[in-house]
Parts: structure tokens; sequence; C-alpha cells
């Protein structure tokens, strides 16, 4: 089905991770050559493409069909306000499964040469954070394409770029749990348990259907899990509604990937 593009000994050496080598290590060793090679992996996987082009945009075009499309939300009608929400799962799952891709790394042994070059820790994350950036901005377009194009969504004009900007940074958050999941389950296996979890995360935390038509109990719920914090803080523009709590879950969230991601780094490192 998809290419396996995971870099190997034959694609790369040490010596070419770490081409700006002398030059790179100011900054823990980050530099273009580095990113450039991880964007070229990531683009030449098939399975990594479908994710960012297709299967948000075909989720967007699944939901145009429903009753109350052009009802009213804050600034904007519901074809907005699920416009913004496909947008932010596509983007998370993109930039999930691109921190994922460490799993395969460590399986054919990239991450060790990596570690022979000048690059740190932090510099590879940075790294990582980048590439899933860069993908999920790729999803977050293509879904705001299609939905300009059907012509339902209504929001002001300014939201068009301030929503998918809120929704990009969000983004930093999936691609941190990726790197946590792909250091924690070996191989392949890493997206088997990242595309079905962040599905049902999105479910629970109010991304698909508004929370309101939940149950108390499972509204309970939601309001811990990953995806209701970031949900709430992509579409606020639109719907002028921004708890607090909601605002803590996604900084709360973020910190516990990123410091589970380092952490995992860490250990995997000193085994080098």
């Amino acid at each position: 089905m998809g290419t396996d593009t995971t870099m190997r000994p034959s694609d790369a050496t040490p010596a070419t991770a770490a081409a700006a080598g002398p030059r790179g290590t100011r900054f823990g060793g980050f530099n273009g050559t580095v990113l450039g090679i991880e964007l070229r992996r990531m683009l030449r996987n098939r399975r990594t493409i479908v994710f960012a082009m297709v299967l948000p945009a075909a989720l967007l075009l699944s939901f145009s069909g429903q009753s109350g499309w052009r009802d009213r939300v804050g600034s904007g009608n519901v074809a907005a306000y699920v416009l913004i929400s496909i947008a932010l799962y596509g983007a998370a799952l993109t930039a999930a499964a691109g921190g994922s891709m460490v799993a395969m790394e460590r399986t054919t042994g990239w991450n060790r040469q990596l570690r022979l070059t000048p690059i740190n820790p932090v510099a590879a994350i940075l790294v990582k954070a980048m590439v899933a950036l860069v993908m999920g901005a790729c999803a977050i377009a293509v879904v705001y394409v299609v939905g300009a194009a059907q012509g339902k969504a209504d929001m002001p004009v300014h939201l068009w770029f301030v929503c998918p900007l809120l929704t990009l940074v969000c983004t930093l958050t999936f691609a941190a749990l990726g790197v946590f999941v792909g250091y924690i389950v070996p191989g392949e296996n890493a997206m088997q348990i990242i595309g079905p979890g962040l599905a049902l995360l999105s479910f629970l935390g109010g991304v698909f259907i508004p929370l309101d038509q939940y149950a108390a109990s499972v509204r309970e719920v939601a309001y811990w899990t990953p995806m209701y914090g970031v949900s709430e803080i992509a579409r606020a523009p639109l719907t002028h509604e921004l708890p607090w709590y909601a605002v803590v879950n996604a900084v709360a969230w973020f910190a516990l990937f990123v410091a589970g991601a380092a952490w995992r780094m860490s250990r995997d490192t000193a085994r080098a």
C-alpha cells in the first residue's frame, strides 16, 4: 500500500545527516539539511499523503449533507464550524503520523546513526515538530480549499486566516504525541494505535459533534480529553466562546506530551 520511505544506511550516512556539521553545532546540530531530508522522506510516504490530502477532505464532504448546515453559529454557520473541526482533526492526524515515524526509524537504525552526528535530542525534536507543522499545514490548506469550493461555509474573511493559524499551532500537541508513542510502540504499530485513538478522542472531545448534544456523563469525560481544549481554541474566533478550563486542558496536554517525548528520547539516547 504505502511506500516505505524510512531512511536506511544506503540512503544516508551520519556524514550526510550532519552535512552542515560544524556549522550546525551552534544550534544543537539543527540545520536545513537535516530538515530537508526529513521533509523529503515524509513527502515520499504515500500513506502520509493520503492522511494529509485525501482523508480530511473526504471527511468534510461526507458531512456536507447534514441538515442545518447553514444554521448560525457565532460569527458564521454550522458549515464553518464543521470546516474548522475537520481541519483540526486532519492536521492532528497528519502531525501525529509524522511524529510516530520515529518508531520505524528506531527499527531500521536511523536513530542510532543520528546519535553519531552533532544533532542533540532537543534539535531532533525540533526537526520533527517543524516537519509535523509543514504536513499539518498541508492538511489544513486542503480542507479549507475544499470548504471554500463547496461555498457553504460562511464566516468573516479574516477568520479564513485566523482559524487555520490557530489550528496549526494546536497541531504541535499531536506532533509531540506522535513522537511519544513512536518511542513506546515498536515499528508500524504506532499508527495502528494513533489512528483509531485520535478518532475516538475526537468524538469524545467534541470535534465532530458539539458537546451539548452529548449526555452529561459523556461531557464530563470530554473535558479531560486532549482534543477538547485544542478544538475550543481553534473554533473560538468563530464561536466567541473559550472557557478558561479549555485553555488549561490544551496547555496541560501539550506539556505532558512534550515531557513524555523528551523523556523517552533521553532514555533511548542513553542506550546508544
